[in-house]
């Protein structure tokens, strides 16, 4: 009996948080109060902020999206660029559409297939716990007003977040016992060191322009980060192309010389979740982008959705930075591992010091 009591206890407090802090869309205010009082209390529910970020915009519903457009689209578009068609055959009439699915239900048939010389418990373990870094920095992203953790340093953990990516890579190539896995892994490693300092520092100069990292404060300043520190963008957006390997540092993945470099041995549904990672990692940091320097959910209202018109803006930024990496593949040809070190390394690096001599340049003159 105390145990029943307990659990109403709970579900009615859960309740009264979920009413308290929900999602206002007036659109779908009238079919709400239609419902009878225990349905419309239980409809309330799945509009909590924290689950509704969690799960639906910014979170997994949303990535899950993502994931299967933005390869499409990324294929299309550099076939348009480079006088192509791009994938067509699945769904012909929709242009090919659900390519990503149909490469899905592939993988998920295949065999996973464990090399012998594979150091088998971490090999499988590591592509598993991968999804760590790419999944948890989305509770702290603000589509708009909603969002799932917020705090003061809500962008300072989606960074530390993001810098775990690499040392799961890292541990997917040496784990696979295979030598040319083990040349992109020391290559990402290389690489992982030319782009962090210069990220970080691009991070810190707009958090100090800011002066927190709490992603709704920033928008609610109604300032672009691009336009008030410019440098700090680009360095950004090159550290971005770097950590993601996109084209021109696709240098780890190097398809001529290492096939797909650390994720070489990895087969089936495995191979499939490697290679939506990049995806993933290219989602999480053009949200930080977007929140960092184009306003985050920051737009013209659209009444209907109430506070789905700011996740709205959000995403259509977000998107528009995926696509602009995206269509980097169709435009510059690869660098050697020496030329983006050096990149990383002199003009990257100084760029983002310069950056922070700006932001605190700004912030001297607006005190």
């Amino acid at each position: 009996m105390f145990e029943t009591g307990t659990m109403v206890g709970l579900m009615s407090e859960m309740l009264r948080l979920a009413s308290s802090n929900r999602v206002e869309i007036p659109l779908v205010e009238p079919f709400l109060e239609m419902l009878p009082p225990p349905l419309s209390d239980l409809a309330v529910l799945p509009l909590w902020k924290p689950l509704f970020a969690a799960l639906v915009v910014p979170g997994f519903a949303t990535l899950g999206l993502l994931l299967l457009l933005l390869p499409w689209i990324e294929r299309k578009l550099c076939a348009r660029i480079q006088w192509r068609v791009g994938p067509k055959e699945i769904v012909s009439w929709l242009g090919g559409i659900i390519q990503l699915l149909a490469d899905s239900l592939r993988f998920l048939f295949q065999e996973v297939i464990v090399n012998r010389d594979a150091r088998r418990p971490y090999f499988v373990q590591f592509v598993l716990l991968s999804f760590i870094p790419a999944l948890l920095p989305i509770l702290f992203v603000a589509a708009g007003t909603i969002i799932a953790i917020r705090t003061e340093y809500s962008v300072h953990m989606m960074l530390a977040l993001v810098c775990l990516f690499p040392v799961f890579i890292l541990g997917m190539g040496w784990s696979s016992g295979n030598r040319f896995a083990f040349v992109g892994t020391v290559r990402e490693a290389f690489m992982y060191f030319a782009y962090e300092v210069p990220l970080i520092f691009s991070v810190i100069a707009m958090v100090l322009i800011f002066g927190t990292g709490d992603p709704i404060k920033i928008m609610e300043t109604g300032k672009l980060g691009i336009v008030l520190n410019p440098l700090a963008a680009f360095t950004f957006l090159i550290a971005t192309a770097m950590a993601t390997s996109r084209l021109p540092f696709e240098i780890p993945e190097a398809d001529q010389e290492l096939a797909f470099g650390p994720f070489i041995e990895y087969s089936g549904i495995a191979f499939g979740l490697a290679y939506v990672l990049a995806y993933e990692k290219l989602y999480v940091l053009s949200a930080l982008f977007t929140t960092l320097f184009l306003g985050g959910g920051s737009g013209p209202a659209i009444p209907p959705l109430g506070e789905l018109s700011g996740a709205l803006w959000f995403l259509l930024k977000t998107l528009v930075v995926m696509i602009v990496f995206a269509s980097l593949r169709a435009i510059y040809p690869r660098f050697r591992i020496d030329q983006a070190l050096r990149a990383g390394w002199s003009s990257i690096l100084a760029i983002s010091l310069l950056a922070i001599v700006i932001s605190a340049a700004e912030v001297m003159l607006w005190a």
